[in-house]
């Protein structure tokens, strides 16, 4: 047995996933660790993926609804989704099988914002949480559980479900004790403001305490996170992330910003670790983040002396950076805090730090409105994430992106998005490798032909020449605030339906 298990009442709930999941009931609401890829329960979700298969060969009804911190795994949604075991998830997710899932039918999903979420299971929204399902690092003597490496929604799930699972594993480096920073927020209605007022206080424990009495098994696992390689920086990513720049030396100039005074928040991603690759040679110093995740991007920022503090919710790390981070997370933890997702997130204190936040989108329309989670109005991809969180409430709220997707066949600026996620009001900059659009204190109409430089040129004429139509219409019918032709404002769009691409062919 594991002497990562210090607590003699633990120590005897010790058993095989495979035990552990008869404790997860057809029905049950499950509330798991994990986000983005880090500090998911690896055996459980296996071992009741194959008893939902088993269940189902008998002829017998087998699914639960599945409460994450965010994005896991395929080898956690992905094999629950694979044996049809999730009836409902929420808030966010990104597996190819579970968003097959999602589309056709067989799951229900709810795309709450992720500060959002743990809220909601504490006020009951969704019923009685059944089972919490938690890796830890290790229990300790009095145990307390020692957070992985993500928080996420941990603290919620373990604090109102009725039943708790445990799995320590090995693989997770001992030293990433002392990282977390664990803050309760009271229950409504009795909340005080939390005492965050720099990226790098603490203001909790280094541990999550829980009901020792609601432990029902305990489960030793030493697998490794799904820890995905990020892409080559190419140079559409560089150039995105030079006009990222341009921006920051403009806000510079503008004596909106100083050198060592940035404060940051980026969204996952290939395109925003190249935006703090390319930070790395510029003369910003003492940068901060308050965010939800560490990418590798950071790591180099730590590592080379640009980055002073990093406050999170979790890692999301190439495979590299991973063991990176398990062979010196003491030296990280000095720099690195991890705190829970309601604490990460949470309006309040965003909007107090005066965040610069960079997230990432689908399309955008010639008004600044922003679509991130659905392709073509409907298509689910992997959901809002924390990105509203930010957007609403940062100093800054930009998005970046490339100007076309799919080899040219979709473009990112549109007449009209297809569904709304961050409104014209929240969305302050957005950049593609064209420049970017600074749409701070611009009417609607003013903002078009910004957006519309944007465009990769292909498109460019066909968005002009919608806007023209569009203000004829609005001229005749006197509705000039923010002109739109509704007979073809999502006509890119039905193309794409009908051809396969944007583009006329």
């Amino acid at each position: 047995m594991s002497d990562r298990i210090a607590n003699a009442k633990l120590r005897g709930k010790v058993m095989t996933a495979e035990e552990a999941a008869e404790f997860v009931n057809n029905g049950d609401n499950v509330g798991i660790s994990g986000f983005t890829g880090a500090g998911y329960p690896k055996a459980l979700p296996t071992a009741i993926a194959n008893k939902a298969k088993a269940a189902h060969e008998r002829g017998e009804e087998y699914m639960i609804s599945l409460f994450t911190g965010a994005s896991t795994a395929p080898d956690c949604d992905g094999v629950l989704a694979e044996a049809d075991a999730i009836r409902f998830r929420t808030p966010y997710q990104s597996d190819p099988i579970l968003r097959s899932k999602i589309n056709d039918g067989t799951t229900y999903y709810m795309d709450y914002h992720l500060s959002e979420s743990g809220l909601y299971v504490e006020q009951g929204f969704f019923g009685q949480m059944n089972v919490a399902i938690v890796e830890a690092v290790r229990i300790t003597e009095d145990g307390h559980l020692v957070p992985s490496s993500s928080v996420g929604n941990n603290v919620e799930y373990l604090d109102n479900a009725e039943k708790i699972i445990i799995e320590v594993n090995s693989w997770q480096s001992e030293e990433l004790e002392g990282m977390a920073d664990i803050y309760r927020i009271n229950k409504l209605p009795n909340r005080q403001p939390i005492p965050i007022t720099d990226p790098g206080q603490r203001i909790g424990t280094t541990y999550i305490d829980i009901d020792l009495d609601k432990v029902v098994a305990v489960v030793e696992t030493d697998l490794p996170d799904r820890n995905a390689p990020f892409k080559p920086i190419d140079d559409q990513s560089k150039q995105i992330a030079g006009h990222f720049l341009d921006f920051l030396e403009g806000e510079v100039a503008a004596g909106r910003l100083t050198y060592d005074g940035y404060i940051m928040q980026s969204g996952v991603g290939n395109v925003p670790n190249a935006v703090m690759s390319g930070l790395l040679d510029s003369k910003f110093e003492n940068i901060k983040a308050y965010t939800e995740v560490i990418q590798d991007g950071m790591v180099d920022l730590i590592d080379a002396g640009k980055m002073t503090v990093a406050s999170a919710t979790s890692f999301s790390l190439s495979p590299e950076y991973a063991e990176r981070m398990n062979k010196e997370a003491s030296k990280y933890a000095k720099t690195i805090i991890l705190r829970p997702q309601q604490i990460s997130n949470h309006p309040e204190v965003v909007r107090r730090l005066g965040l610069i936040c960079t997230n990432g989108l689908i399309e955008a329309d010639i008004y600044g409105n922003v679509n991130s989670t659905n392709v073509t109005g409907s298509r689910m991809m992997n959901g809002v994430g924390g990105s509203a969180d930010f957007t609403r409430n940062g100093l800054i709220s930009s998005f970046i992106t490339p100007s076309d997707a799919k080899g040219g066949a979709i473009s990112a600026i549109v007449p009209m998005v297809s569904h709304v996620d961050h409104t014209e009001q929240d969305v302050k900059v957005i950049i593609t490798e064209y420049g970017y659009a600074d749409l701070r204190g611009l009417a609607p109409r003013q903002k078009v032909k910004k957006m519309i430089a944007l465009a990769h040129p292909d498109y460019r004429p066909l968005l002009e020449e919608y806007y023209e139509r569009a203000l004829a219409k609005a001229e005749a019918n006197k509705t000039m605030q923010t002109p739109h032709d509704l007979a073809t404002a999502l006509s890119f769009h039905q193309r794409f339906q009908d051809t396969g691409t944007m583009k006329l062919s």
